[in-house]
């Protein structure tokens, strides 16, 4: 199951290791406690509307962006999960024989 706030997170933490920032620093821009953004990387809280506005503001990366990233990965990963369709075997097939005329009789 593809949960939304661990590509949410993943997407998160990859652009502050991009910007080369810490959690505090990142805590500090955003006036959310260090322990609930780690909390958000790693998948395990949900983030509000207003969080991840924050946390954008301090990343200093749009809302949109954050969004199509998040959304391309989830794309990405439910693919992966979807089900391969079987496809019937390649087995020649034979022309079935066509049934007896049927005679009727005038007894």
């Amino acid at each position: 199951m593809v949960l939304y706030r661990h590509s949410l997170g993943d997407v998160l933490r990859r652009r502050r290791v991009q910007q080369g920032m810490t959690l505090r620093e990142v805590s500090a821009g955003a006036r959310v406690s260090l322990g609930y953004i780690s909390e958000v990387e790693r998948g395990q809280k949900e983030a509000s509307s207003e969080l991840l506005a924050s946390l954008c503001a301090a990343l200093d990366v749009p809302l949109s962006t954050v969004l199509l990233e998040v959304s391309s990965e989830v794309a990405r990963e439910e693919s992966l999960l979807a089900p391969v369709p079987i496809t019937a075997s390649a087995r020649p097939t034979r022309p079935r024989p066509e049934p007896d005329a049927v005679v009727a009789s005038a007894a």
